[in-house]
């Protein structure tokens, strides 16, 4: 059950981080680079959210 739980908060807290990525695409003045070192996600990711809410 622990492990489950653990589960939940990690995903709970990437769909955060995602968000502030988001926001942060949004603003327009930061790189890529900067927001994924911010949030924790890799260039990858950030580029791939840039792109989804571009489509």
């Amino acid at each position: 059950m622990c492990r489950a739980m653990e589960d939940m908060r990690n995903q709970t807290l990437k769909e955060g981080m995602i968000s502030v990525a988001k926001k942060m695409l949004e603003d327009g003045t930061i790189t890529l680079e900067k927001i994924a070192e911010f949030v924790g996600l890799s260039v990858e990711e950030v580029k791939q959210l840039k792109a989804d809410r571009t489509a």
